[in-house]
């Protein structure tokens, strides 16, 4: 009797025993001692084992073999682009990749600290609103602010894959360096150029000291909703001008007044008291489209720090009350759904004049933001001539 407990005994020792490390109080102990492991872990990045080891969090891989169907991006530990300490399951990334699963890319050198490190997804088309919305059609018509976000993208790693946005005067990839100002190149030759022409052909101011040559216009289309533009009178707005460094200014209320003239004074005083001079000199002009459904605004840039194509001008319509800057009513009659015609704004000429950092004559001191001006050029865009060969 003695000895067939003894045996029993060992029978059941030898049993619980026959589970590799009792599966190391992390899984449960089965059919021909076979550890069944607890979520998340096992042995060695697979199931079973003894379950000593932990998984790591698993996501669409960067890379990866492609399947028997061809396709690729299966999920995988890490994403396949770290490796898993497996006693705290955590992901250990490469370098360029972070998160809990190494699914997102970071942003080299965080972006200096000049700027934002953004989802593909939310990248923008332009700078500006009448980039995308460029007047060709009325779909392509309207007023807003901002870049083109589009609604929809259905490309895997769309918010995985990520880009720094750099801050106004910074640009690179990772926005450690800086912009220099932007100019005309002094040594452009304009066809037909006579220097004692005033205006061209059609009547269009020259530049002051330039003869014939043309600045760019750009023409802001508004239209009321209900075909009167009566109902403008009393209102206020204001138009966003963004810099050749990417800088924003907003301009103080524009108070619409019945007097299309008065309208365009009011425009043109505004845009000139921007800070830093960023518009230096303007010719505005302002009238009533057919049938006085809506106003065309032509807005000639003549002056020499805005030479050159400029970024297009932003129209702030929206009501800001208080605590909002600047304070304006906004312009509540915009039609802001038609067929036919929709306020917009557009290059309507392009100018006699070019734009380039440094004025092409110099180079960027990218550490500075200053323009190291090629011999015989000086100025903050190497704009004025010192010597001719």
């Amino acid at each position: 009797m003695k000895i067939l407990i003894g045996t029993l005994a060992l029978l059941i020792g030898s049993s619980h025993a026959a589970c590799p490390n009792q599966c190391s109080g992390h899984g449960t102990c089965g059919v021909d001692e076979v550890c069944t492991c607890f979520p998340g872990w096992g042995t060695g990045g697979d199931a079973g084992g003894d379950c000593s080891d932990r998984f790591c969090p698993h996501e669409l891989a960067w890379a990866d073999f492609p399947s028997r169907g061809g396709n690729r991006h299966k999920y995988a530990e890490c994403a396949n682009m770290g490796e898993c300490d497996r006693k705290l399951g955590q992901c250990e990334c490469f370098d360029g990749y972070e998160g809990k699963a190494c699914a997102r890319q970071s942003c080299p050198n965080h972006c200096s600290g000049h700027g934002t490190c953004e989802y593909m997804k939310d990248l923008q088309f332009g700078i500006v609103y009448n980039e995308y919305y460029d007047g060709s059609s009325p779909a392509l018509s309207g007023l807003g602010a901002g870049g083109m976000k589009f609604d929809q993208d259905y490309a895997w790693d769309s918010d995985r894959a990520r880009l720094c946005v750099c801050d106004a005067g910074w640009t690179g990839l990772s926005c450690e360096e800086r912009m220099c100002p932007y100019g005309n190149d002094v040594m452009d030759v304009i066809p037909g150029f006579d220097e004692y022409a005033t205006t061209d052909s059609n009547g269009i101011p020259g530049l002051a000291g330039y003869g014939n040559e043309v600045g760019q216009i750009q023409t802001v289309t508004l239209y009321d909703a209900e075909d009167d533009i009566s109902n403008f009178v009393g209102q206020t707005f204001a138009l966003k001008f963004t810099s050749k460094l990417n800088e924003t200014f907003v301009t103080q209320p524009i108070m619409w007044d019945s007097d299309l003239d008065v309208v365009a004074e009011y425009i043109e005083a505004a845009l000139e008291k921007l800070p830093n001079r960023v518009v230096d000199d303007v010719v505005v002009s302002a009238e009533s489209s057919s049938g006085a459904t809506g106003v065309v605004i032509n807005i000639s840039f003549i002056g020499r720090f805005v030479q050159g194509r400029q970024h297009k001008l932003e129209v702030v319509t929206d009501r800001c009350e208080v605590g909002c800057t600047p304070r304006i009513t906004g312009l509540a009659n915009l039609r802001s759904f038609s067929d036919t015609t929709l306020s917009t704004v557009e290059i309507t000429t392009i100018g006699s004049h070019q734009s380039h950092e440094c004025g092409r004559r110099g180079k960027c001191n990218r550490k500075k933001g200053v323009c190291e001006c090629f011999t015989g050029f000086i100025g903050a865009a190497c704009g004025t001539i010192t010597a001719l060969a």
